[in-house]
């Protein structure tokens, strides 16, 4: 049954008035109060109520049901939709052979029958009061998932660790910046008890699409075309399904008035029913933007669906099925029917395809078609408000037909769309790709250690800064073998000054410090520990990063940095410019050369921080402009900054004016042949003598993940050469 164009409009304002009138009326209902669902938003504040009050098992208890309410209140809905989708359908028939006097009447016949029906079957489910919208506080409770972090701390007060571990799981992927969870999810890791499989995204249900779309990407990473194609299919149906429970969820749920969105006095029955026509569509467009962003992010990714099936027909086509590809590529046009590269490929389709007429006819996928067709009919109304009626309205997609627009907006529009798109193509050129196979946000593991600045406080990829590394005994005694120990200019030659002549350096290295020890002239203990830190670094750091092979140490320099007295006033140098580790920066071309003189060889940078009594020596990142600071470190005993050392992670230190600045620097390698040659020299030293070195096993992967993530699937071999680099040293 088709409805004629120009009532399109006049069947959804009817529609969503009477829609509207199921919330008026709902306190008629009959049924039994214990036997239908309560306001989830009361449960949620009950409970919240009885966790500051300390009563845990009533917290839970509380907090739990508000959760499932919420969730059942949404299948209900869901399933009154469904039951009530027929409702109306005889008086619908007439509309299309009706005269015009009576168009009206059959409509709202219709209509109202459908909403009768709804407005019985949510009474038998849903209390009165649980019918009536939530306010907007409870709304972003939930959509940031508090729920969670309030159970967290609950279960873990009685005792409940898998469950606590789950509530924190849940909470942190919505809340990736929340240091403090991240925090505790380590610390449940390491409790008796409690496993990996304990840490459950209660909420996995809502994003199922994003888990396909990181393993199509993964299968595309390894040209594995066959399961891509499967894989990309699930994502774009459950995509599909996905933005019809959201837009089924706007029909049903109630909708308030919109009082600050526009429609000039709504005061009049026919300016409410248009204001709620407008709502609802507008909510339904929403759900574009909705179902494209990723728990914890706040932008959705533009053109997801799109996307999506232009890595579809890609891997289809790869994995022989050329028909099923040229299906999809006809789908992706619908959204751009003048695309070049689609055309191009259709082309190719067909040529592949040659006499089998049969399958060159072969029709976009009919679930495509009514979602363009419905979409671009809900936007033609709401550019309609937008001219007419003062409603504001953002479009949430690019592919929007300029003739959907009215001729007066068009203007406006277009340089809309124009910033829209410049600002995209800024972000893409802005964009660094870490392509050394690292993924931050693994786990911790050593005791005590806490994170204390990521990849987004940090405002770059693949860093990190941990806490409680060492302690302050540990700190002294280093800090001690330093000042016995350490010679000027080590590792440069012998300069004093390899910088700035504002300040000395010294160094001492694990094999010289090993030496020493031999002779008697330093502590045999402290030797032992300088060598045991770079172990500890390695371990936390190849856990943290996911790396996917052995993590090995390449090299290890205790170093001091010290203010000359009397030489301070009116510096601007760097106590080391920027610089990057693996690479020479070029900062006028934001290019960076992997070529010796650098060390090629190296993955994996750290510094580990043994004071902070000292003015400057702050660790700081910039782009590869070398100029913009995206993030600084200030030092102190125990602290450990570590980061990938390719091209996205430029870093210098502000110059020491005053006292000695003394840290670790380390560098790790994913290469056994680079490994550091002097520490196995110590430990052979260490063994002549009879003496054993605890030492885990370096082509071990503990806590690296196996399986990579879609941010490094791309990631190439480097070419890094086979030539040692020798003579030289680099420090943070």
């Amino acid at each position: 049954m088709a409805l004629r164009s120009d009532r399109l409009s006049v069947y959804v304002a009817l529609q969503v008035l009477v829609l509207w009138s199921i919330r008026v009326s709902s306190g008629g209902s009959s049924a039994s109060v214990q036997s239908v669902l309560q306001p989830y938003d009361f449960l949620y504040y009950s409970g919240v109520r009885a966790y500051f009050g300390g009563d845990w098992m009533k917290a839970a208890e509380l907090l739990e049901r508000s959760i499932g309410t919420r969730e059942a209140l949404l299948g209900a809905r869901s399933r009154c939709h469904r039951d009530c989708g027929s409702a109306g359908s005889r008086a619908a028939e007439h509309l299309d052979s009706e005269q015009d006097g009576l168009w009206d009447l059959w409509m709202l016949d219709s209509v109202q029958q459908k909403a009768e029906c709804l407005r019985f079957c949510l009474g038998q489910s849903v209390a009165p009061a649980a019918q009536l919208p939530v306010s907007t506080d409870i709304e972003y409770e939930f959509g940031t998932r508090n729920p969670y972090n309030f159970l967290q701390v609950t279960y873990y007060k009685l005792e409940k660790l898998q469950k606590a571990a789950a509530a924190a799981h849940t909470y942190f992927v919505a809340n990736p910046s929340h240091l403090e969870m991240r925090n505790n999810i380590e610390k449940y890791r390491r409790m008796e008890g409690v496993s990996e499989d304990d840490f459950q995204d209660r909420e996995l249900e809502n994003e199922k699409h994003w888990v396909l779309y990181d393993a199509a990407l993964q299968h595309e990473a390894s040209s594995d075309w066959l399961q891509a194609a499967l894989t990309w299919s699930a994502c774009v149906s459950e995509t599909l399904r996905q933005m019809e429970a959201c837009r089924l969820q706007c029909d049903v749920e109630p909708q308030r008035l919109p009082e600050d969105r526009g429609i000039d006095g709504v005061d009049g029955v026919f300016e409410k029913a248009a204001a709620l026509s407008l709502s609802l569509l507008a909510c339904r467009q929403s759900c574009t933007s909705q179902v494209a962003t990723r728990p914890g992010r706040i932008s959705a990714q533009e053109d997801f669906l799109p996307t999506q099936l232009d890595h579809l027909h890609i891997a289809q086509f790869k994995a022989g099925d050329v028909r099923a590809a040229l299906q999809t590529l006809r789908s992706l046009l619908l959204f751009y029917p003048s695309d070049k590269d689609s055309l191009e490929n259709l082309q190719l389709y067909a040529e592949t395809l040659g006499g089998d007429t049969e399958s060159q006819d072969t029709q976009p996928a009919q679930e495509i078609i009514m979602l363009v067709r419905g979409s671009l009919q809900e936007k033609k109304l709401l550019f309609f408000g937008a001219e007419n009626l003062g409603f504001t309205f953002t479009d949430p997609d690019l592919w929007t037909p300029e003739e959907v627009v009215p001729p007066n907006m068009r203007d406006e529009w277009r340089a809309d769309r124009l910033k829209m798109s410049e600002k995209m193509k800024e972000v893409q050129s802005e964009e660094e790709v870490d392509d050394s196979g690292f993924f931050s946000g693994g786990p911790i593991r050593q005791v005590g250690v806490t994170i204390t600045m990521d990849d987004e406080v940090l405002n770059g990829t693949n860093r990190v800064v941990l806490d409680g590394v060492m302690t302050e005994k540990e700190c002294d005694r280093i800090l001690q073998l330093a000042a016995v120990a350490a010679s000027v200019g080590d590792g440069y030659r012998g300069r004093r000054s390899p910088h700035t002549p504002h300040e000395t350096f010294e160094g001492l290295t694990v094999l010289r410090a090993v030496k020493l020890a031999q002779d008697g002239l330093v502590n045999q203990s402290d030797a032992r520990l300088l060598h045991e830190l770079g172990e500890r670094v390695r371990v936390l750091l190849h856990s943290y990063f996911r790396s996917p092979t052995g993590l090995f140490i390449s090299f290890t320099h205790l170093v001091c940095r010290s203010a000359i007295a009397g030489d301070q006033e009116g510096r601007l140098d760097l106590s080391h410019p920027v610089h990057v580790d693996n690479c020479l920066l070029e900062p006028e071309t934001k290019r960076c050369w992997r070529e010796p003189p650098a060390f090629i060889h190296r993955d994996l940078s750290a510094i580990l921080y043994l004071n902070d009594n000292f003015d400057g020596g702050e660790l700081f990142f910039t782009n590869r402009d070398a100029e913009t600071v995206t993030a600084r470190v200030k030092p102190s005993c125990g602290r450990l900054a570590g980061f990938s050392s390719g091209p996205v992670n430029p870093h210098g230190v502000t110059a020491v004016t005053r006292g000695r600045r003394c840290s670790l620097a380390l560098w790790f390698t994913k290469e056994k042949l680079y490994r550091d040659m002097e520490r196995e020299e110590a430990e052979a030293l260490w063994a002549a003598d009879g003496q054993t070195v605890a030492k885990k096993d370096e082509d071990e992967s503990e806590g690296g993940a196996t399986g990579r993530n879609a941010r490094s699937q791309a990631a190439p071999e480097r070419n890094r050469g086979r030539g040692r680099v020798t003579g030289g040293r680099d420090e943070l």
